[in-house]
């Protein structure tokens, strides 16, 4: 089988195998491919995303998918109704109740990553992991895709996760690389230096 790579802007090439691997990859390669033997990718890549906005944006549904002590069938049911209010495709709805059936909710959001990160991989495009303390503006996006560009990266498919831990900042991940600007990381930088000071 022909081994397929994402071209970076030149810096890193990632083999689609790497993003596949591991059970979020699995997950998504397996979707990717039911949704494309089905001449349904598009509208799957679509509802992904959407499902993922979805997740980041309501902290109770994130609460409901990582608790692992709630019933594997109530999980599925409440997991179902909700895309079902939203308006999910059969085949979106059939595959969370797979990932609920599997105990794997916890990690939807992650699947949801893989998948499209597969597909921009698919697309020639790199992908950049961006986790801020608060949902990104039209501006921030757009100086983000600026900066991003500076630095090579001109094809690029920003996927972007909330992390209110992070109390500020962002931390991108572009293929192996990281960027950290986040706030916590500068506090942790500041508590050690003043550590090693005294």
């Amino acid at each position: 089988m022909e081994k397929r790579t994402v071209d970076s802007g030149g810096t890193t090439s990632i083999p689609i195998a790497s993003i596949a691997n591991g059970l979020p990859g699995r997950y998504a390669t397996a979707l990717y491919e039911l949704a494309a033997e089905r001449q349904q990718l598009d509208p799957v890549l679509e509802q992904a995303t959407a499902l993922a906005g979805l997740i980041d944006g309501s902290a109770d549904l994130r609460t409901a998918l990582a608790d692992r002590t709630l019933d594997m069938r109530d999980s599925a049911r409440a997991i179902d109704a909700v895309l079902n209010a939203e308006g999910f495709s059969p085949l979106m709805r059939d595959f969370v109740g797979v990932v609920a059936n599997n105990r794997r909710l916890p990690r939807l959001r992650e699947i949801l990553a893989a998948l499209a990160a597969i597909a921009a991989a698919r697309r020639g495009e790199v992908v950049a992991d961006v986790v801020s303390a608060h949902p990104l503006t039209d501006l921030q996006r757009v100086q983000l895709r600026s900066r991003l560009a500076e630095a090579g990266y001109s094809k690029v498919n920003i996927q972007e996760r909330v992390d209110a831990a992070l109390l500020g900042g962002l931390v991108v991940r572009v293929g192996a690389r990281l960027y950290d600007t986040s706030l916590r990381s500068r506090l942790t930088r500041l508590h050690h230096a003043m550590k090693g000071a005294a």
